[in-house]
């Protein structure tokens, strides 16, 4: 797998507010035999992702995944649909608060079904969402120089990266965001949607039932947004709206006419789209690490090439089914400072963190190199 492949999800024309462009995401039919649904935190976490290593963010959320199987009250969930617990939003701007303590970012839970498997058998997990697409990035080399080069301090040989941090804006802080997601109609079928921000694509959020859906779509304000969607949103002008041209100068005589050409610019807009305005997260090869084996499904998350040039590259993490087919999705936009670091750690890992070598391989000096290290922050790691 390389690639995301959206099979079984249908696009449906944009709704615009402002400079907020929203994508619905439909699917005919919902993923067989997996749910998700929401654990609020609403603080600060600290998660042990190794011995020794931390990493620290507010966490407003968790997502637990079920494939048991089972129904809403063998899931506890009071008889309701399974994805309503837990999904009250607070809007409020998180304030200092306690640490909540997570251990690991993707955990196991025991089945709470009585029936079908054997008491205790593992058919759900908690994970973290986005902060473990975002730990992925921050991981990345980060042991630091393989090999102690005499250009590296004793604390990068030691030490490596860490601590290493990023930067992130809630979704409540991108401006039009919070009024775009409360006016959107939300689709039947719905299990998606694309966010636009001044049509950079900002965030894809996928789920695998209408039922998930609607009980998470608050939470997209909750959710990490980049540098660049925050300034887009301020910077941004109104975005133009869907408009769709019927008949195409031919006549309408009949409702059978006037369906047809409404499908047909259903189409159109779908193709345009998909081939046009996600080309720069549909269109791209992607490395993925398998973090977790649910059943006959996967969690996975995703780093992009870090291709120097490129404006519009994505982290995410995704579960796909046994087929390779997205079930769920959430994805963060890098910057391109972000971009810069990672091709930056890449090409030194590459090369054996030997910083002439580098050069060499980038086309330019060691003294170009050293330069590229201090603006990307990883000064300290040079003695």
């Amino acid at each position: 797998m390389t690639g995301l492949d959206f099979t079984g999800l249908t696009t449906r024309p944009a709704q615009v507010w402002g400079g907020v462009r929203l994508v619905p995401l439909v699917r005919e039919e919902p993923v067989q035999g997996l749910r998700l649904h929401r654990e609020v935190y609403d603080r600060f976490g600290e998660v042990l992702v190794s011995p020794g290593t931390s990493y620290v963010s507010y966490i407003p959320h968790g997502l637990v995944a079920d494939w048991s199987g089972a129904g809403p009250a063998e899931n506890g969930t009071g008889g309701g649909q399974s994805a309503a617990y837990g999904t009250q939003l607070n809007t409020a701007h998180p304030t200092a608060m306690a640490v909540d303590q997570h251990h690991r970012m993707v955990k196991r839970r025991p089945s709470r079904r009585k029936g079908g498997r054997r008491p205790g058998a593992v058919a759900r997990c908690r994970f973290l969402p986005l902060h473990l697409a975002m730990e992925g990035y921050l991981a990345l080399h980060f042991g630091g120089p393989t090999i102690a080069w005499h250009q590296w301090s004793q604390e990068a040989v030691r030490q490596g990266l860490s601590p290493r941090s990023e930067s992130a804006y809630l979704g409540l802080d991108v401006y039009g965001l919070a009024d775009a997601l409360r006016v959107f109609e939300i689709h039947p079928g719905q299990c998606g949607v694309m966010v636009y921000v001044a049509d950079a694509l900002a965030a894809a959020f996928v789920v695998p039932h209408p039922d998930d859906y609607r009980a998470l779509h608050p939470t997209l304000l909750q959710d990490m947004y980049g540098e660049l969607i925050y300034q887009y949103g301020y910077f941004g002008g109104p975005v133009p709206d869907f408009e769709a041209r019927l008949g195409d100068g031919r006549y309408i005589a009949t409702l059978a006419d006037l369906r047809a050409a409404a499908r047909a610019q259903e189409r159109a807009w779908s193709e345009s789209h998909d081939t046009v305005m996600a080309r720069g997260l549909l269109g791209t090869s992607y490395s993925f690490e398998r973090v977790y084996r649910m059943g006959s499904f996967d969690l996975h998350r995703f780093l992009p090439p870090f291709r120097v040039g490129s404006d519009e590259q994505h982290i995410g993490e995704l579960i796909t089914d046994h087929k390779g087919r997205t079930a769920y999705l959430k994805t963060f936009r890098l910057s391109p400072a972000q971009i810069r670091r990672g091709h930056l750690l890449n090409s030194l890992a590459d090369n054996d963190w030997h910083l002439a070598r580098t050069a060499d391989r980038l086309g330019t000096t060691s003294e170009e190199i050293v330069r590229r290290i201090h603006a990307a922050g990883f000064g300290t790691l040079l003695r």
